[in-house]
């Protein structure tokens, strides 16, 4: 989060209907319980535009990424349907702990959990939402008794940590995750040089709001990731992923 709440923004898009920015990790997009109300991404981006803007869709606070927020009421509506109806083509990078196949699919529903936490729902449970989630292993490394993977993550659906709780459920949790990595983290990585939730929104593919087409916005893997996957290539042994 930025240590300047007034600190100009990363915006990667700004039209009349949409502003596109890169959320840094550690920052709320709506304001928080107990926060002040200023302290988050959209009164930050309304502070630097000088406009009311509205929030379409949020990323957890502690991972990166892109967000949307619509400038008008029309594009909120239409930019809110397409993500109810899966018209939005979402693209995650995620570092995880242990070795999944190649590619997948995570499908299996989701429930409401705790303390504001999800799970995976029982067989038949009433209250169950359908989530999916599909991959692809882009790397992995191995050090001592640990393997590390870097997965594309693209989930089809857009519940509450869905990433992460089907991460966790299919034995292969994000790293540093606080709510659903705890005792899960290799000993090898107590030196390693990022230590935050290693979730990056990295491309969103919508269309656009007001005419045909679609608009593609991406935010680059910032500095704190890129230093990890330095130091994994440095002191980690890379290992193939196979077809």
């Amino acid at each position: 989060m930025p240590d300047d709440p007034h600190a100009r923004p990363d915006v990667l898009h700004d039209d009349r209907d949409l502003v596109g920015a890169n959320k840094p990790p550690g920052e709320p997009v709506i304001a928080a319980r107990d926060e002040p109300p200023e302290a988050c991404l959209q009164r930050r981006l309304e502070r630097h535009l000088g406009r009311r803007l509205w929030v379409v869709h949020r990323i957890d606070r502690d991972a990166s990424g892109v967000v949307v927020l619509a400038c008008n009421g029309a594009a909120h509506r239409s930019l809110s349907m397409a993500f109810e109806h899966h018209r939005v083509e979402k693209t995650y990078v995620a570092f995880v702990a242990g070795t999944p196949p190649p590619r997948g699919r995570l499908a299996f529903p989701l429930h409401a959990a705790r303390k504001g936490k999800t799970r995976p729902a029982r067989p038949g449970e009433a209250g169950a939402r359908e989530a999916v989630t599909d991959y692809v292993v882009r790397r992995r490394w191995h050090r001592d008794d640990a393997t590390l993977s870097l997965l594309d993550v693209h989930p089809l659906t857009g519940r509450h940590h869905q990433i992460r709780v089907h991460l966790r459920a299919a034995g292969v949790p994000l790293l540093f995750d606080p709510l659903y990595g705890r005792g899960l983290m290799p000993r090898a990585l107590a030196d390693a040089p990022c230590q935050r939730l290693a979730l990056h929104a990295r491309r969103l593919d919508l269309p656009s709001p007001s005419g045909p087409g679609r608009l593609v916005l991406e935010a680059p893997i910032p500095p704190d990731l890129q230093q990890l996957i330095l130091w994994l290539d440095a002191a980690w042994r890379v290992e193939p992923v196979s077809a």
